[in-house]
């Protein structure tokens, strides 16, 4: 008998976006990084290597280290040579570090906590009931693209309510989240441009957009974050222009994307795992396990970076100052060491460590919000849902940064509101 061929162990198509479009996240791969080089050198033939970080406990402890591992120059790593090798031309939370970021980010994270949020729950409710009924539109047994008929919507209609943005502008939001973070797509990105030249459009169209908003607030403040921005000061000054459009950029992309990929990725997991429907169905108190296992089985962010300001040793691997760490979220999140069963969906898990926000300085600012809506959508749809199933393969996203569900067309039948 001969032995087994050994096959090398995986690199830097780990982050091909090609990848994650055909075949969704790499598990398997990942998996075995943890196993056997969980702190993994991935050397490329043209842009940049960078070491792939795999487990739960090291993302962790890098996270808990601002000082020392930094989110600038790069936030994430780029495959694509039409995205180039820079990182977005923007300066905002996600980019910053400390002091800079906690003073950025104190000035609306009030707004943001579960006390704030009961203030805006009944709007989030009948924003996911109106959804709903829109659906029921097309008949109570009908098919219909998940993504485009609710899971699109709800996020981007919530945060453009706390924004303070029209309603008839909320489908702008939509279509510049959809160019920024789909750019690589060719569905989404602009005919005749490059990935790039989508993305600065999209950005400059926000800009332009915000800009001419914030003028309106410092003169007519409202109740709303565009108005505690416009106003807001950093020690004794206003925020410069640069940031402050870039903060309105981060609240439009990062309040649509992680939920509105969640709420796609968790229904399909419960047509794919009927039994863990029925169980929530049956006990209504795991409505809120159901969403952190939602959060773990999805992990919406794929990776962040973070650069050494000196050599550091993990796991007896010596990375020298300036060189590129990938943060694996999905992969910290099925690590064999933090969870039972890590490739089961299961409703009930308890403990449920997952790090789909992050972790530490830079724990996800809206984390709270995007709970608030996963809850409340997925309280209506266990509620509403008599039966459902996919129809069709589902569409992923072309993207190494974001998992991302662009379709997922489905036949529902649906009741009404009670």
């Amino acid at each position: 008998m001969s032995a087994a061929i050994e096959l090398p162990l995986p690199g830097a198509e780990i982050l091909d976006p090609k990848r994650y479009a055909s075949d969704g996240y790499p598990h398997a791969d990942w998996a075995r990084l943890r196993r056997e080089s969980p702190v993994h050198w991935c050397a490329r033939d043209s842009g940049e290597p960078f070491w792939a970080v795999t487990r739960h406990e090291d993302i962790v402890h890098i996270s808990r280290q601002p000082e020392r591992f930094l989110n600038a120059p790069r936030l994430v790593m780029s495959f694509d040579q039409g995205l180039g090798e820079q990182d977005l031309p923007i300066r905002m939370l996600l980019n910053m570090d400390p002091p800079d970021h906690h003073q950025y980010r104190s000035l609306i994270s009030k707004r943001f906590t579960p006390n704030a949020l009961q203030k805006i729950k009944g709007q989030v409710d009948a924003i996911a009931n109106e959804i709903l009924d829109q659906v029921m539109k097309g008949g109570a047994e009908a098919e219909t693209d998940f993504v485009g008929a609710v899971s699109a919507r709800l996020p981007i209609w919530v945060i453009a309510q706390m924004l303070g943005v029209p309603r008839d502008d909320w489908e702008l939001l939509f279509d510049w989240t959809n160019r920024t973070v789909g750019a690589a797509d060719p569905e989404y990105r602009e005919e005749g441009k490059s990935p790039r030249e989508t993305i600065d459009a999209a950005r400059l169209a926000l800009f332009h957009y915000f800009n001419a908003m914030t003028e309106d607030r410092r003169k007519n403040p409202k109740d709303d974050l565009v108005s505690i921005l416009a106003n807001a000061k950093v020690g004794s000054l206003p925020l410069p222009p640069f940031e402050l459009l870039s903060y309105y950029f981060l609240l439009v992309v990062a309040g649509n994307e992680t939920t509105r990929n969640a709420t796609t990725g968790g229904l399909l997991a419960l047509i794919e795992n009927p039994g863990e429907l029925e169980k929530v169905r049956r006990n209504p108190k795991l409505l809120k396990p159901l969403v952190e296992e939602i959060l773990r089985w999805t992990s919406p962010v794929i990776h962040f970076c973070r650069t050494p300001v000196e050599d550091v040793e993990i796991r007896g691997m010596r990375i020298r100052a300036g060189e590129r760490m990938v943060l694996f979220y999905p992969s910290a999140n099925r690590d064999e060491d933090v969870f039972e069963e890590p490739e089961r969906f299961r409703v009930d898990r308890n403990p449920n460590r997952h790090i789909a926000f992050g972790i530490g300085e830079h724990f996800c600012l809206g984390a709270h919000v995007a709970r608030l809506e996963l809850e409340v959508i997925f309280r209506h749809l266990v509620t509403r849902l008599e039966h459902v199933e996919l129809t069709g393969p589902v569409e992923r996203l072309r993207s190494s940064i974001i998992g991302g569900i662009k379709h997922m067309p489905i036949r529902y039948r649906l009741r009404p509101a009670s």
